[in-house]
């Protein structure tokens, strides 16, 4: 592996598949086929779809509903690949169906919507929360703001500054714990959720979040990067879907097993390197993770303990698992870490209704291993 500072201080980002020998051209058409595929392709296929003159959402073709994690990934995927009109897209519909500007949740986004805008919940999920805020700073950097709604850096941190403030009026609550500095399952609980955490989001909220914040988001990298040795079983390497602040799996609700949400964790821990390299742990921690895989093949992969004892119900999203696995590369070393990506090389997009987890991972992968998921800074 390359030996150098983590590409925030270099401005270098590894192309893995480059590295392992796939053609650079073939490895631009694959991720420009990806976006065509997601975006534009057939309605069995795509999974945005354009609404109205200038409103798009993200489906989740498995439940039929748009979410905040799937608009705010889908707004990360348009900036990083330079698709400013999808983003905008996915912008308005967010600030126009999902944004709740009163009551408990006042400052935040409903997690779930029917395509047709109206709510099926009005209570929000973190993950697209902060998704939202590093996909409008990145967006801010590389086009520049432009009138409300679309004035992507003051929407950022205005957000971060809800996401952390909440509750100090006595109105609702905030989405982390102001004490550990800990990322909240959903802001009315005391847990949280392995998969949630992006230290390397928070390093850079820590640079661009208002500045009265920015001592808050330091301090929030630092813990999670602390929670995620906690909750990371040190053989296996795998984490539970929800676990409590000391990182010990929550099962009160049947989620304390490694499963759909816990895959994520393997591609934070890839970037979190890629981009900062702060703890070889994460190197130790990828290298667990695509061992406990190594004998498994993608159509048996199971729900597991953490412990690594497999359940009999299998994995719901095994494109997604082998995607996040191969994410991992980016820590990784030796004959695991190319193994995982030829895997996912040699693996198509998922076809079907359960497409759109797996596919937003997969692309996600795609992006993060040919060099292209990048930290995009002010000019």
């Amino acid at each position: 592996m390359i030996d150098y500072k983590g590409a925030f201080h270099t401005g270098e980002y590894r192309n893995v598949l480059e590295e392992y020998g796939y053609d650079p051209l073939l490895i631009q058409e694959r991720l420009a086929d990806t976006w065509r595929v997601l975006f534009e392709g057939d309605e069995d296929a795509r999974i945005f779809h354009n609404q109205g003159e200038d409103l798009g959402y993200m489906l989740d073709t498995g439940n039929l509903d748009a979410r905040s994690e799937g608009m705010s990934y889908g707004m990360m995927m348009a900036v990083q690949l330079g698709h400013k009109e999808v983003f905008d897209r996915l912008w308005r519909w967010t600030k126009r169906y999902m944004y709740m500007e009163t009551g408990e949740n006042s400052g935040y986004f409903a997690w779930s919507c029917n395509p047709d805008g109206s709510r099926l919940s009005d209570g929000p999920a973190p993950d697209g929360e902060e998704f939202f805020a590093m996909a409008l700073l990145f967006a801010s950097h590389r086009w520049g703001d432009g009138e409300a709604p679309l004035n992507y850096g003051t929407q950022a941190r205005d957000l971060l500054r809800t996401c952390i403030h909440k509750g100090e009026d006595g109105i609702g609550h905030p989405m982390w714990n102001p004490q550990n500095k800990l990322i909240k399952f959903v802001p009315n609980c005391e847990y949280s959720d392995p998969s949630y955490h992006l230290p390397h989001f928070y390093e850079l909220f820590a640079l661009w979040a208002y500045p009265e914040d920015r001592h808050f988001w330091k301090k929030a990298a630092e813990a999670s990067r602390d929670y995620l040795r906690s909750a990371c079983h040190p053989v296996t390497g795998l984490s539970p879907e929800y676990a409590y602040y000391d990182g010990t799996p929550n099962n009160e609700r049947g989620y304390g097993h490694f499963y759909s949400d816990s895959y994520r964790v393997a591609a934070n821990i890839g970037l979190d390197w890629e981009w900062f390299r702060e703890d070889h742990w994460a190197c130790e921690e990828a290298n667990r993770i695509q061992a406990f895989f190594a004998d498994k093949q993608p159509e048996d992969y199971r729900r597991y303990a953490i412990n690594g004892e497999a359940f009999e119900e299998k994995a719901l999203h095994p494109v997604g698992l082998l995607s996040t696995n191969a994410m991992a590369s980016l820590a990784a070393t030796g004959d695991n870490a190319r193994a995982s990506v030829e895997l996912f090389w040699n693996t198509p997009l998922r076809t079907g209704p359960r497409r759109y987890y797996d596919n937003c991972l997969y692309l996600f992968t795609l992006l993060a291993l040919s060099g292209n998921y990048r930290i995009w800074t002010p000019e």
